[in-house]
């Protein structure tokens, strides 16, 4: 007698850049102890990351990133902490007077799924749960951020 087993099936938040430039990512979510924001992945072109493993224990989640080489963001009006270098950062208030940048994350709806993808693209039209590209006119491209990539280090 055979037996099959069912395999459970990958619960992460993923994040797939479907752009021809490499990306950071930040990412903001609650966790046993409160608000956390995290970052960066560096991201390469036509590829995707996972950010968090295992099944997705909240609804909401926020993202935050750039395009290293063409320049501009994808924000939104969730504003959390963040820094130039890689960083783990608890609570989202006073970001200026604890001495980090306060960014616009924007949110991410897994509509309490186990597992989510957010697919950032250059155009709002194939991903509706993500907020266009916005590049300032002028604008130069941001650099990296210094240290080892995240998806590296977990």
């Amino acid at each position: 007698m055979l037996c099959a087993g069912a395999q459970p099936a990958a619960a992460d938040f993923r994040m797939c850049n479907n752009t021809a430039s490499r990306v950071g990512v930040a990412l903001g979510h609650k966790d046993s102890e409160g608000w956390i924001t995290e970052g960066w992945w560096n991201i390469p072109p036509r590829s995707c990351e996972t950010l968090l493993r295992g099944p997705l224990v909240a609804r909401y989640y926020y993202i935050y990133s750039v395009d290293y080489d063409r320049g501009g963001e994808w924000s939104g009006k969730a504003f959390m902490c963040s820094r130039d270098k890689e960083f783990t950062i608890r609570g989202i208030e006073n970001c200026l007077a604890r001495g980090y940048d306060r960014t616009g994350f924007f949110e991410v709806d897994t509509r309490e799924q186990r597992s989510w993808t957010v697919q950032l693209t250059e155009s709002a039209e194939s991903s509706p749960d993500t907020p266009p590209l916005s590049r300032g006119p002028g604008t130069p491209p941001p650099n990296p951020p210094n240290g080892q990539n995240r998806n590296q280090s977990k």
